[in-house]
């Protein structure tokens, strides 16, 4: 009877493996007949079809259009995915905007809302405002027949996401946050599951999934704001590290000129290229770009007037960022070989002004030629990669299990 049960219990296991197996490849590389999908995961045809029948029945995925391969053979069916009555939320906590984007299991946009915040301020304050966010989100999908089955928050610093605690953030003067405890004691009691990660990490995420599909799954996300993080993607795997903290690279010691960082040590890679550099090299104490009460986006289209019409501090400024950040760069390069570094928050709004200069760094401090062949990439999703990574995040859970979901009837 024991090994009876086992055997049910292994191929329950490896129905639940291939379903996933199913809805990934569906997300990754788009419509797919069933024989193209037994094809591509070595599956036989009729396991395929039972498990897209499954999958259909759970409103995971819907039957599309008939693919015709050329005037030889019977049209086939493609099948895609569905679940846009599922979605993920992802919430970006950074210093002075939270951000709320729902994403459906096809990576399209449901939702997607923004408040303007103190994140330095009273933490209380700060959670009583996310805690509002996320309810309105999550009214705004279920009003619309959309179920929201998870949550996750990306906030800045070194993150214990098993506690659900953001354990140090410098720029925000956080030690030992309690986000998702303290989130939870804000929501009603039917609200989705909750999790918190580094935002860093979770924008690259969201970033792969857009370079992933043309061949690039080795890159370097640089994420620009007051701090400075990255995002690793290995073989199309995020890199954590041994304890969870890889991609800290906004603290490695490279000022040759070092200026105090909010961490407490002097000379960090952020110092000279975060967004309190360029500020306070672009612009006087007084002048509104450099005013925390304005937003953000609105200061730094300022700034790209300001260059545009040829502003001698402006530019002068911009080109003192490109340069550390090609010296970065050129360093990560050499460490990691990527094919790729996508440049993300406002090095992403600024990059036209960025890109040639950093490239000509990297290009000096690279030992490799052409930099070992790694391209370096403006983010096209600009301040939402990291609400954008956590709302796939937040999905995971349907595409590890999906037998053990069911997405609402449109």
């Amino acid at each position: 009877m024991a090994a009876h049960n086992l055997d049910v219990a292994n191929r329950a296991s490896i129905r639940r493996t291939n379903l996933g197996l199913v809805l990934r490849r569906l997300s990754t590389r788009g419509a797919r007949s069933r024989t193209q999908l037994a094809e591509d995961l070595g599956l036989p045809k009729a396991t395929v079809s039972n498990l897209v029948n499954e999958l259909v029945e759970r409103n995971l995925v819907r039957e599309g259009d008939v693919q015709r391969g050329g005037s030889v053979g019977r049209p086939r069916q493609a099948v895609e995915l569905h679940g846009r009555t599922l979605c993920g939320l992802g919430v970006e906590i950074s210093v002075d905007y939270a951000r709320a984007i729902a994403l459906d299991l096809r990576g399209e946009t449901l939702l997607d809302q923004r408040i303007t915040i103190n994140a330095a301020r009273d933490s209380d304050v700060l959670l009583d405002a996310v805690a509002e966010l996320i309810t309105r989100a999550i009214d705004d999908m279920r009003a619309q027949g959309v179920e929201v089955v998870g949550v996750t928050v990306a906030a800045p610093g070194e993150i214990d996401r098993d506690a659900g605690v953001v354990v140090f953030a410098a720029n925000l003067n956080w030690s030992q946050l309690p986000v998702v405890a303290g989130l939870r004691a804000r929501l009603a009691a039917d609200a989705p599951p909750i999790a918190v990660g580094n935002d860093a990490r979770l924008g690259a995420i969201a970033e792969h999934a857009i370079v992933g599909p043309v061949g690039i799954n080795d890159l370097i996300y640089i994420t620009g704001e007051i701090g400075v993080g990255a995002g690793i993607i290995t073989n199309g795997q995020l890199m954590l590290g041994a304890a969870g903290y890889a991609g800290e690279v906004g603290h490695m010691p490279l000022d040759p000129d070092p200026q105090p960082c909010a961490c407490g040590r002097r000379g960090c890679w952020e110092t000279m290229v975060g967004l309190s550099a360029l500020l306070r090299h672009a612009a006087d104490p007084d002048d509104p770009v450099r005013d925390p009460d304005r937003d953000l986006e609105v200061r730094l289209a300022e700034i790209r007037t300001r260059a545009a019409v040829g502003d001698e501090r402006t530019l002068a400024a911009l080109d003192r960022i490109a340069h550390g950040l090609g010296l970065g760069i050129g360093l990560l390069i050499g460490v990691l070989n990527p094919q790729a570094v996508v440049l993300g928050g406002y090095f992403a709004i600024l990059g036209d002004h960025l890109l040639a200069t950093t490239r000509r760094v990297v290009d000096e401090h690279v030992l490799a030629p052409h930099a070992g062949g790694c391209q370096l990439l403006v983010s096209t999703l600009g301040f939402t990669s990291a609400a954008r990574g956590a709302a796939q995040e937040a999905l995971e859970p349907v595409f590890h299990d999906p037998g053990s979901v069911s997405a609402p009837a449109n």
